[in-house]
């Protein structure tokens, strides 16, 4: 009896981490859904106020629209963090073992900059897969409300985008979005060392310490990825659409749609260093 009651524990134990996982992950999920539609429409449309912003969109068209975009994010998110993680732990693995064979007598032990190039590596990898998956979503979110529609969906708006500009159209803005994703921190101490508050709290405070640091990069790709093909087309390239965002609107400009990015971004973060 008493065996069974032991064994019983770590099962309620566990079931009971997943729940919180879960919920977590879900509340993360929820906030980076509701929010980020209103960061995107900031960034690409000048600024405004993000509570006017919200409440237009409720208005003129209705609560699903805050998830215009999200089924290409779902998609592709799994993928994302395999290459992530993968790429993170193998170029990790490379640096150890490059310390072991140079310094043998000590333990193969990253430092704090190897940790960063070992993140940086990994942030490359990553935005292979995540530059398009941003790209699209950006699209769907900026195309206008109340016509026919550019885009049927994440399929059609490739399918036309490649059509368009080929393959080099899907990558649009990749430029800035390999700036923004090699910037990475990993703790180099073990996830077992701290209580999972801290994890949380140490968790959101780097998304919002990353977001605040990364956002101009953030409202240029948004900028070059919500941007037209041929004669439509605004900026050349970054450093055109870097000139043209600070002549309009200033150091203000590369800050549009910051409210709802650092909104988003402690429970984001928070839920997933805490899963």
């Amino acid at each position: 009896m008493a065996s069974e009651l032991k064994a019983s524990v770590p099962i309620v134990t566990r079931w009971r981490e997943n729940v919180k996982d879960l919920t977590a992950g879900a509340a993360g999920g929820v906030a980076q859904v509701l929010i980020d539609l209103v960061k995107v429409r900031l960034q690409t449309q000048d600024g405004g106020n993000a509570l006017s912003t919200a409440r237009n969109i409720w208005a003129k068209e209705g609560p699903l629209a805050f998830y215009n975009g999200s089924l290409m994010p779902l998609l592709g998110i799994g993928a994302c963090v395999s290459v992530q993680f993968s790429s993170f732990h193998s170029f990790r693995q490379d640096i150890e073992s490059h310390n072991r064979d140079n310094h043998p007598e000590h333990t193969p032990t990253l430092s704090l900059t190897q940790f960063y190039l070992a993140g940086a590596g990994a942030g490359v990898a990553t935005s292979i897969l995540s530059g398009p998956v941003e790209h699209i979503r950006i699209r769907l979110q900026t195309q206008p409300h109340g016509t026919a529609g550019i885009y049927n969906g994440p399929w059609d708006c490739t399918r036309k985008i490649i059509r368009t500009a080929e393959i080099p159209g899907i990558y649009r803005g990749q430029a800035v979005t390999l700036l923004r994703e090699i910037h990475s921190y990993r703790q180099q101490k073990k996830r077992e060392e701290f209580p999972n508050w801290q994890i949380a709290l140490c968790g959101g405070l780097a998304g919002e310490a990353l977001w605040l640091l990364s956002h101009p990069l953030d409202v240029i790709k948004s900028k070059m990825q919500s941007d037209g093909f041929g004669p439509d087309k605004k900026y050349r390239n970054v450093q055109g659409a870097f000139r043209q965002t600070w002549v309009t609107g200033g150091v203000r400009g590369l800050f549009y749609g910051l409210g709802p990015a650092l909104l988003r971004a402690m429970p984001v973060s928070a839920g997933t260093f805490a899963t």
